[in-house]
């Protein structure tokens, strides 16, 4: 387990990390290994492998096993407020929550009358509701899903109501969004568009919204670039740092957008996960594999 390499950009940076933790290599193998979550309730890690159609477990001490062998080219997962398992699917074109029993329920399927694109980031808000993105990349090809045509006007951001399970166009601004996070206190929805991945006058950014007392957003501005890659997953300490994947590893910027540091990935990072006993452990699924990091701060989730 080499040591992690680490570059800050700012004195504080090393109050957020630990120079002498070592980056583990927990699996390898994917395709394109995405959407990792962590469960307190049972010390786990979940993730999918997109084009291989699968979701794999790993557990400390016992290592990996297939979690759901056909998992309709699942991307983004999430825990909800029951700790139960939500899942986007690229093949069925929506956002789904694993019951206790193992059945799925459908969370959303459509908008507006017309099939959604390809869900494919969610995080569950502290009133229970379900806010994912939903870019094309899962109808583009067969590889990730199956080629179709977008039959919604643009990709968005939705959130599910809680109550009602209504579903609403919360961004409709962006090209590609894609990683979504709430900072600690849920007064700043931060939302990644990598829309460059695919279009050369694509973004490459982070862009952040204020959060108004009824879920609305305003405010909607640039919090971050990504110069290497296009962001996808993000995540929140509990100081309000966000963490960011991109080409080059996992990059670290303050509540103020300043530019922090990275710890260097030996491949592409696509998403990251706070977990462990003490949630200060980075868990980070890049390219083909998913590797571990114990960091000096806590994730908010």
């Amino acid at each position: 387990m080499p040591t992690a390499e680490i570059y800050r950009f700012s004195d504080d940076y090393m109050q957020l990390t630990l120079p002498g933790a070592s980056i583990e290599r927990l699996n390898t193998g994917n395709l394109w290994a995405e959407g990792p979550v962590y469960f307190p309730a049972g010390d786990f890690l979940i993730w999918s492998d997109i084009p291989n159609d699968c979701q794999w477990q790993w557990v400390p001490g016992l290592g990996c096993r297939v979690y759901s062998h056909h998992s309709n080219n699942s991307n983004g997962n999430t825990r909800d407020r029951q700790g139960r398992l939500v899942s986007c699917q690229h093949l069925t074109r929506s956002v789904v929550r694993t019951e206790w029993d193992g059945s799925t329920t459908i969370l959303a399927d459509g908008h507006d009358g017309k099939p959604l694109n390809s869900p494919n980031d969610v995080i569950v808000a502290s009133d229970g509701a379900v806010w994912f993105t939903d870019p094309s990349y899962g109808i583009l090809s067969d590889y990730e899903g199956k080629k179709s045509t977008p039959e919604q006007a643009g990709c968005y951001v939705y959130r599910i109501d809680p109550d009602t399970g209504a579903v609403k166009a919360m961004i409709t601004s962006l090209k590609m969004p894609n990683g979504l996070a709430f900072s600690p206190d849920e007064k700043t929805l931060y939302v990644a568009d990598s829309s460059r991945s695919h279009y050369s006058d694509g973004y490459h950014h982070i862009f952040a919204f204020d959060v108004e007392p009824d879920w609305s957003l305003s405010n909607q501005r640039v919090f971050a670039e990504i110069e290497h890659g296009v962001p996808d997953g993000i995540r929140t300490d509990e100081l309000g740092n966000l963490w960011s994947s991109s080409a080059r590893g996992v990059e670290t910027y303050g509540p103020d957008g300043s530019h922090k540091g990275y710890i260097a990935i030996p491949e592409t990072v696509s998403n990251l996960c706070f977990g462990g006993r003490k949630r200060n452990r980075l868990f980070i699924t890049a390219s083909t594999s998913v590797y571990a990091v114990y960091v000096a701060v806590k994730g908010s989730e």
